[in-house]
């Protein structure tokens, strides 16, 4: 366990309660689970429209591509404007855009509409989780982890919560209106969640006393300049891709594999494999995200990321080796979300740790974009798949890539860190500032 060594600075404002705190990130959850549905139901709306239109998967599935990479490339500028007018005015227009988003997809009668429509989701979903996570980071940096990973843990695990409705909605209305009337219920809360965010004041919160916290600011230009983001971006590329591919190919997967429709008998419930298997891992989703950042909060983010990669990536072997059989493709499944879903939660949260918070928004938005290159790898899976016959290939490559994060957590970032932190504690000594890190790693 770790041990402070720098009190945070003392301030003007007084400290806020406990539960005006914990208001916070119960808003944020709620504007990240209504903003979930655009990524994590995608899945059930493909073979529909390609039922359809007749368009090929790979093309249907560029829209789920042009979604995220929107999402997570826009978050730098999405960052800047977090910084310059404040949560509340940038939820509620990410709110208008994600509603925006499906009513769009509603009415898409070619791809080109049906690519406008993510893009736009892209950005409202932005908008709503660049925000929300960074509202967490700065109202709880004692206790980062856990607080970032509660947030991100709505994303996750929202729509565990409307799986079964949506499904329900489009077996008998069509996926037409399940867009259009889901989109102006999800946009709706997200606007009126809204009004109820702000960001804290100076000094009203303090730092951690058993995590590496950075007490200097540094600027999205000095972060970028620095090793060890570079480090953390190819991590977080290699991490988010296998699951991300989860994300948008379950259903597919599950189809190719025969498993599908096989029904499946577990905890008194009995439904199809696919739709049970989607509820399971929304639920394991969101649980990774407090579970692993909550961990990291008392043992270290880089011992936390060594677990839960490895485990990842154990998980995607064995669904790919045994995910034929219903039981096994429910479980490992549920395995692969439960080791994936925290990336969200420690990342944020070791970049605030590493850079300051007053560019967490801006700074983190650039190592969010992470997500966007592992989703231009989402098509190349199924070209793969259709070239090999079989998943097993593309499996295999995204259980390398966990298992070379969790080797990199332990034997580069986190001596790097050691050494990023010892500077900063070296060089406010020479400025006569006393120590700008709080808590030594053992």
């Amino acid at each position: 366990m770790s041990q402070s060594i720098a009190a945070p600075p003392g301030g003007s404002q007084a400290p806020i309660s406990e539960g005006a705190r914990w208001m916070q990130i119960v808003v944020g959850i709620v504007c990240m689970v209504a903003a979930a549905n655009i990524q994590y139901a995608w899945t059930l709306f493909v073979p529909e429209i390609q039922a359809t239109h007749g368009w090929t998967r790979a093309s249907i599935q560029t829209a789920f591509t042009v979604f995220v990479v929107v999402q997570t490339w826009l978050t730098p500028i999405e960052g800047y404007f977090i910084d310059r007018y404040g949560p509340r005015v940038i939820v509620a227009f990410g709110g208008v855009m994600t509603g925006l988003s499906w009513i769009v997809d509603s009415y898409a009668g070619s791809l080109g509409m049906l690519y406008v429509g993510s893009a736009i989701g892209g950005i409202g979903v932005g908008c709503v989780y660049a925000t929300c996570v960074n509202s967490a980071i700065k109202w709880f940096p004692d206790k980062r982890g856990l607080a970032v990973g509660l947030t991100a843990g709505g994303y996750g695990a929202g729509s565990a919560l409307t799986i079964l409705p949506i499904a329900n909605m489009i077996h008998s209305s069509g996926y037409q209106a399940t867009f259009f009337w889901f989109g102006l219920l999800q946009g709706a809360i997200i606007i009126a969640a809204a009004f109820f965010l702000r960001a804290p004041q100076k000094d009203q919160v303090k730092a951690s006393t058993k995590v590496l916290q950075s007490r200097r600011d540094y600027t999205l230009k000095e972060a970028l300049q620095t090793p060890v983001f570079w480090v953390m971006m190819v991590m977080f590329i290699c991490t988010v891709s296998g699951g991300l591919m989860a994300v948008a190919q379950l259903g597919v997967i599950a189809h190719d594999l025969g498993v599908k429709e096989a029904p499946i008998s577990l905890f008194g419930i009995t439904m199809a494999a696919l739709p049970f298997a989607l509820m399971l891992d929304r639920v394991m989703n969101g649980i990774s995200r407090p579970l692993f950042g909550f961990i990291s909060d008392h043992i270290g983010r880089e011992a936390t990321m060594f677990i839960a990669f490895t485990f990842e990536g154990i998980g995607i072997l064995m669904l790919s080796r045994f995910g034929h059989d219903p039981i096994m493709f429910l479980i490992l499944s549920g395995m692969v979300f439960l080791a994936w879903g925290e990336v969200y939660s420690l990342f944020s949260a070791t970049s605030a740790d590493t850079f300051g918070t007053k560019h967490a928004a801006k700074i983190y938005g650039v190592l969010y974009c992470a997500k966007g290159v592992a989703a231009l790898l989402v098509p190349l899976g199924n070209l793969l798949m259709e070239a090999t016959g079989t998943w097993a290939t593309v499996l295999y490559i995204c259980a390398t890539m966990d298992l070379i994060a969790a080797f990199c957590a332990i034997a580069v970032l986190r001596p790097m860190l050691r050494r990023h932190h010892a500077r900063n504690a070296e060089l406010a000594a020479q400025q006569g500032r006393g120590p700008v890190t709080a808590a030594a790693s053992p």
